[in-house]
């Protein structure tokens, strides 16, 4: 069985920054699988909430990210089943963001008001991938 993966690490960081110019422009490709119930940080004052409402309140605060370095998000689609896989890489949803650079990415995701929203989107998620792509020009 595949790992489960949620946030990256610094290695990650350090590695796709390494492997791509930062200033190609790119489309972020996320599997997402949610929990059936958020899982928050002990003594978190967030109500409890299904692991799809939860990833919706990382997205109110990561659209506004998102937008404040110029990416927009293109396609946001409900899974509705696996074609070609393996067995453990079943999801919910997909989404595709489009960012002008890696660098606008990185520094979204550097972001201190982001990185504290994000709390909602570990507690939202069971496992995810999140590919680079190149944007087309």
């Amino acid at each position: 069985m595949t790992p489960r993966t949620i946030d990256p690490t610094p290695a990650d960081l350090k590695r796709i920054a390494a492997d791509i110019p930062l200033d190609t422009p790119v489309t972020m490709l996320n599997l997402l699988r949610f929990r059936d119930q958020a899982e928050y940080p002990a003594g978190s004052e967030q109500r409890p909430c299904s692991g799809r409402a939860a990833y919706a309140r990382y997205s109110e605060i990561a659209i506004r990210h998102v937008r404040a370095v110029g990416g927009e998000p293109v396609v946001m689609a409900d899974v509705l089943g696996r074609f070609i896989g393996p067995d453990s890489e079943d999801w919910d949803e997909m989404l595709l963001v489009r960012y002008p650079s890696l660098s606008a990415f990185l520094d979204m995701v550097g972001n201190a008001d982001y990185q504290a929203g994000a709390v909602h989107r570990s507690a939202a998620l069971l496992d995810a991938r999140l590919i680079v792509t190149r944007t087309p020009d």
